[in-house]
């Protein structure tokens, strides 16, 4: 979430990478550009701290200087269910132990702007992955609603490694690995300034609710946390064994 939380990546992800042996980051990066949308720049910022790929939102293509490098960045992902011509790859890929991991994500349609099925774009994304040989697969469920959410873990269950979702900044308590092997939780939360709403400066936030009148939000500052959840997958099936959260709050001593 803005720079605050690409400061928390940077001094505590590599950090992270070594103590927890990781082998692959995915990072939701929708909001690294002043809170709404990515550049090329602040791409770079996560890159460096070592996250692999980097999935979308609705805030994706917010930045206009964003909409190319989208477009030409193989590591950034948006999400697959955007109308046929929008800009941007659908599946990103990384290899790790036992095979390719293949990731992509979804816009869910629920309190958000519609765009085309989710559901189905699920599906597509499952195929692709199998045709290229994908080993495991992991989704972004990036969606308002928890149902639409959890119904999309169900969707892809034993079919998608894990499904993961984001978009409502808050932390969910819900993780688990669904019956047939997929890593679910609701929301993966926020990496970002906690004292605040959502990332952003809580009076202005406050102003807009209490008065109907529009006030410009700006990043907020205050107790930055790194949220995440750590899932563990098998070699031989390709299937979540454990998904945990991982989450830590950044000092200013801290260092990667």
């Amino acid at each position: 979430m803005g720079r605050p939380g690409r400061r928390a990546v940077d001094a505590l992800l590599p950090g992270i990478r070594r103590e927890l042996a990781v082998d692959v980051v995915v990072a939701n990066g929708e909001n690294l550009a002043g809170g709404a949308g990515i550049t090329r720049e602040t791409a770079a910022d996560l890159f460096r701290a070592g996250v692999d790929l980097i999935t979308g939102g609705n805030h994706l293509f917010d930045k206009r200087e964003g909409v190319g490098y989208v477009e030409n960045e193989e590591r950034v992902v948006r999400p697959a269910n955007y109308p046929p011509g929008t800009p941007g790859h659908v599946m990103g890929q990384v290899n790790v132990p036992g095979g390719p991991l293949m990731v992509g994500c979804l816009l869910g349609r629920t309190f958000m702007r519609p765009l085309d099925d989710p559901f189905r774009a699920a599906d597509a994304l499952v195929k692709r992955a199998q045709e290229r040989g994908a080993r495991y697969l992991l989704v972004d469920m990036h969606a308002e609603a928890t149902s639409e959410k959890m119904a999309m873990g169900w969707h892809l269950e034993g079919r998608a490694s894990a499904v993961l979702g984001t978009h409502t900044h808050v932390p969910t308590a819900d993780a688990r690995v669904l019956p047939k092997g997929t890593a679910f939780v609701t929301d993966t939360g926020m990496t970002g300034p906690y004292d605040s709403v959502i990332g952003m400066q809580k009076e202005a936030v406050l102003a807009n609710f209490r008065t109907g009148l529009y006030h410009r939000f700006q990043p907020a500052a205050g107790d930055l946390r790194f949220c995440s959840v750590l899932v563990a997958l098998d070699e031989e099936t390709g299937r979540a064994r454990s998904i945990e959260r991982v989450d830590r709050r950044f000092d200013e001593g801290d260092a990667g």
